[in-house]
């Protein structure tokens, strides 16, 4: 585990004051894993230009923070490269609105107890003093933890950081805490503030909720009572409420969608397709004899991930496999060999376990007893299938685009692409034609049909004229 070096930390202790603050000092006494993202540091009693000099004796010093009174420091702990926020204590005064403009000021005198003020919740404002081992507890962050009870510092934090108001949603789901009752009506009344922070900072606290919380849910629900769900993704707030009889499902598409979400393992990708598989059925359902239809969501689903996702400025391919994924999740298992190599081949060997796992999840979270053993069969056979190394793209044929440029005298362009697929659709019907010998004639027949249509094409254009 990164931590600080001794030597470093006596030669601080020689001139100054030294804690451990933030997220560390909380899981130590939540008696869970510490981030070594959040092992950060505070000096007291040490000028900043010294504090540099200090700790350039035993690692890299970055003045990235000068302005803000941080020092990134990089030391090498077991041979491992470890990065720490070295910081002064210092007051924060917010000039505009969503943290983007702020006064920051940091003084080495100023009191542990002040900088600690200035922090988002009561259980990340403890400081632990490394000369004593003793808790610096200016908020009452303890007792806090001892409740399990998240509360604001002060009554401005979120409009100070509105970004707060999400850290909330996912530190409550990820420690399984209470959002004190002034904390979580403040949320509420904030809650269109968080318009105003960048997407890249909502989908920081986003990953974190799905990645560390046991059960995302709790932050989905929490987000849907504060109204902050309206405000950032108002295509699942649509999803509140709207059933869906015919004995297929017993709750309703928010609360479905949710358990679907928990039941996936904390995978970032995975659980974002859960969240979207279902996001446009309230605009799908249509009534029929026995409940109701929502024919076509999957589609309308996948382009709805695909806008929210650039919304919060995720990255193009991340965005594209949770598109397929959402697109495909209503895939049948009862397929021929042809039909699951054809599966595969579109979603990708990369996605094809993790589609079912989304299956998986989507039937246990309908609620009604059901099972997968279909889906455990059906990956048993890719698996197999798998194993034969068949042809599942245009990079495993037998021939490629020089072969097929250099067989009827192409330039490279569209009609070498239209071969080649169609070769591709010929081997994933019967795999054992992936050879040259099998491949060439095929691909001469398919050409010769390519310039007959070509021909055709002509002659009408030429009777229209």
């Amino acid at each position: 585990m990164c931590k600080l070096s001794s030597e470093a930390i006596e030669d601080i202790l020689q001139k100054g004051r030294i804690y451990e603050v933030g997220g560390a000092v909380r899981d130590r006494y939540l008696r869970v894993e510490a981030d070594i993202k959040d092992r950060d540091y505070l000096v007291t009693g040490i000028p900043y230009d010294e504090l540099t000099k200090i700790l350039g004796c035993y690692g890299r010093v970055d003045l990235v923070g000068k302005s803000f009174g941080v020092i990134k420091f990089t030391q090498l702990i077991n041979g491992c490269p470890c990065t720490f926020d070295i910081s002064l204590p210092r007051k924060e005064f917010s000039t505009g609105v969503g943290h983007k403009d702020f006064k920051v000021s940091f003084d080495p005198y100023l009191k542990v107890e002040d900088d600690l003020q200035r922090r988002d919740f009561t259980i990340n404002a403890m400081a632990l003093a490394l000369n004593s081992n003793t808790l610096v507890d200016p908020l009452g962050g303890m007792a806090d933890l001892e409740k399990r009870s998240l509360r604001m510092t002060s009554e401005n934090s979120f409009i100070e950081d509105p970004l707060r108001m999400l850290r909330a949603v996912q530190l409550a789901a990820r420690f399984e805490f209470s959002v004190e009752p002034e904390t979580f009506e403040a949320i509420k009344k904030n809650a269109a503030l968080i318009s105003t922070v960048s997407a890249e900072r909502v989908a920081e606290e986003f990953n974190k909720l799905m990645e560390r919380a046991k059960k995302p849910s709790v932050g989905f629900r929490l987000m849907h009572e504060t109204d902050l769900l309206r405000e950032l993704i108002p295509e699942l707030e649509n999803c509140v409420g709207v059933s869906q009889p015919g004995g297929f499902h017993k709750y309703d598409v928010f609360e479905h969608t949710l358990r679907a979400v928990d039941v996936c393992r904390p995978d970032l990708r995975l659980r974002t397709a859960a969240l979207f598989h279902d996001i446009t059925k309230p605009i799908h359902k249509q009534p029929t004899e026995t409940g109701a239809s929502f024919y076509g969501h999957e589609t309308s689903s996948a382009r709805t991930a695909v806008e929210v996702l650039d919304r919060f400025r995720y990255a193009r391919d991340f965005i594209r496999e949770v598109a397929v994924l959402v697109e495909r999740h209503m895939f049948t298992t009862q397929v021929t060999d042809k039909g699951l190599r054809r599966l595969v081949k579109r979603v990708g060997v990369d996605l094809i376990f993790d589609l079912l796992d989304l299956r998986r999840a989507d039937v246990v979270a309908q609620g009604m007893g059901g099972t997968t053993d279909d889906v455990d069969e059906f990956e048993e056979n890719i698996r197999r299938e798998l194993a034969k190394k068949p042809p599942f793209g245009l990079a495993d044929l037998a021939l490629d685009g020089y072969d097929i440029m250099r067989l009827f005298n192409l330039e490279q362009g569209k009609t070498v692409g239209t071969i080649l697929n169609h070769l591709l659709d010929v081997v994933l019907d019967d795999p054992q034609l992936n050879t040259r010998e099998a491949l060439e004639p095929i691909a001469k027949e398919y050409f010769r049909k390519i310039k007959a249509n070509e021909i055709d094409s002509s002659k009408d254009k030429e009777n229209s004229l």
